[in-house]
């Protein structure tokens, strides 16, 4: 599998410090998502591409978390990391119970 990886669903973050953060992938996917009018898919389906999304988050929120780490305690971007990724780590930890269900 050289210059190739798979995307892992990883709810613990054990294997995201190995994965390489390539975001044109993430991107095209949302890019595609958004632009849907009338999608048909399968529940399945939208879990699925919710795994590969929220898999993607946590690899981005882990390598913050490691960059913020290394910062002087004095500095304010440290801060402002442990607030966002606080944030990130209430929504991408909350139920996505609403897969596959037509907003009301």
């Amino acid at each position: 599998m050289n210059g190739t990886h798979v995307v892992l669903h990883d709810p613990h973050g054990q294997n995201e410090a190995q994965l390489p953060l390539v975001r044109a992938p993430h991107e095209a996917l949302v890019t595609a998502v958004l632009a849907w009018k009338a999608p048909r898919l399968t529940p399945r389906d939208y879990q699925q591409i919710a795994l590969h999304l929220t898999g993607h988050a946590r690899a981005v929120a882990a390598g913050v978390r490691r960059h913020a780490a290394v910062l002087p305690k004095d500095d304010g971007r440290g801060a402002l990391a442990e607030v966002v990724l606080r944030e990130t780590d209430g929504c991408l930890s909350a139920p996505s119970d609403r897969l596959g269900r037509e907003a009301p």
